[in-house]
This record gives structure tokens, sequence and C-alpha cells, in this order.
């Protein structure tokens, strides 16, 4: 699904690989031009909202610091829990700095960010009507077709982190994880029928319930993290 989207997304880039400077430009402008000086000059609390949204999305899109991809990564079988982590944080990069990347290149190339009346995937699928040499149902199918794969792997995804910890928390009981996963199927049904806003908002809020009790424990654990790591990369250079 990754590799049908940044096909996609790079079609969007080489095709117009003139605006690219352009587009650069005007990140660059909104990240440190006159206007956004002005708003950080006038109060902190424009400052905090812009770091608050930063980093609520940056964590969203590559769940870095949550303590989620650990509960994956646990159910691998290796001996070197080192190599593992190592392998995991392959994801940050893919998710955030190929992917997202991409995505806000696409976007700004197509000027899709200033139309108004657009908001969530609305964006992005006009940016590859835009960008895209297909007809627009086409380019929109497309991004259809990826969107779908993202989400039913969020969902799965999603589903086995949280049976994990509720077996954890309650044991493996069977008539437990069967409610939950009723639950689960039920919150999904009513998830697309809430406002943008509000999912952004929930998804918030419980990312950072989620980071606060796992930055305690990478703290604490810091120590250990440095010294596995560095006996690996001793061993693996004798090797």
């Amino acid at each position: 699904m990754i590799v049908i989207y940044v096909l996609c997304c790079l079609i969007i880039i080489f095709g117009h690989i003139t605006e690219i400077p352009a587009a650069v430009a005007d990140v660059i402008k909104g990240a440190f031009g006159l206007k956004p000086v002005a708003g950080g000059a006038a109060g902190i609390s424009v400052v905090m909202l812009s770091m608050q949204k930063g980093i609520a999305r940056g964590i969203f899109s590559n769940e870095a610091g949550l303590g989620s991809a650990p509960i994956a990564a646990a159910a691998a079988r290796t001996k070197e829990p080192v190599r593992q982590g190592l392998v995991t944080m392959t994801g940050t990069f893919i998710d955030t700095i190929v992917v997202c990347t991409m995505t806000g290149l696409a976007i700004v190339m197509a000027g899709s960010y200033e139309k108004e009346g657009l908001e969530g995937v609305a964006i992005t699928t006009d940016a590859f009507r835009y960008g895209l040499p297909f007809p627009e149902k086409i380019s929109s199918l497309l991004l259809m077709m990826c969107l779908a794969f993202f989400a039913f792997t969020t969902i799965l995804g999603w589903n086995y982190y949280s049976e994990r910890c509720l077996s954890y928390l309650v044991g493996s009981k069977k008539s437990t994880t069967t409610v939950f996963r009723w639950v689960y199927v039920l919150a999904v049904f009513a998830g697309p029928y809430l406002a943008v806003e509000a999912v952004w908002n929930i998804a918030d809020i419980f990312n950072g319930l989620m980071a606060l009790p796992n930055i305690v424990a990478l703290i604490g654990l810091s120590g250990v993290v440095v010294s596995e790591t560095k006996d690996y990369l001793e061993r693996h250079k004798k090797t």
C-alpha cells in the first residue's frame, strides 16, 4: 500500500518538478516568514498552539513515544532486542520523512491547502486530481484505495495493541476479549459520523494519555537502552 501511494506521489512530484522550488519556498515562508513571526510575537498562545499541532500530528503519523509499536515488536522471534528496535525505528522514517513529506509537497504544489471548504482527506484528494495525469475519477479512486488499505491495517493494528493491553490487565479471558471486540467494531462504525475536528481532538487526547506514562518508562529505562545498544553495536562490529 505504501509502494502504490509513494509511486502516485512521485508521479505528481516529477510531473511538476519545476514547481518544487516554489513549493519549498512556500513551506519556508509559512514557517519563518513575517506572518508567522508576527503571530509568534503576538503571544505565547500562538506559539504553544503551533507546537501542539505539530507535535500531535507528528505523533499521530508515526506513534513515536506512545509505546504502541513495541507491542508488535515484542511478538517478533529474535535473540537481539536491539536489532528488533532498530528495525522498528524504520517505521518512523517511512511514515513521517517519506510518506508525509511527499504528501505535503503534493498538497503545496497543487495549492490545495489554500482552497476554501476543503479539510481532511478532501485536501489530498484535490492534490491527486491536480497532479496525477489521469482522469479525476481514477486519481480519486487510487487515493481512496490507498487510504482504505491504510485505514484497514490501522484498525487491525490498534485492535491487536488493545487486546494485548487488555490481556495484560485482566488476563486472557475469551468473554472479555469478545465484548471488547464488539465495542471496538461499534467505535469503528461510529467514527465516520463524527466531525473531523472531533476525531482529531479525541485522537490527541488518547495519544497524550498513552505518551505520558510511556515517557516515564522511557526515562527510567534509558540507561538500560544505552548499555544494551552499545553492547550490540560493539559485538556487531567484531562480527
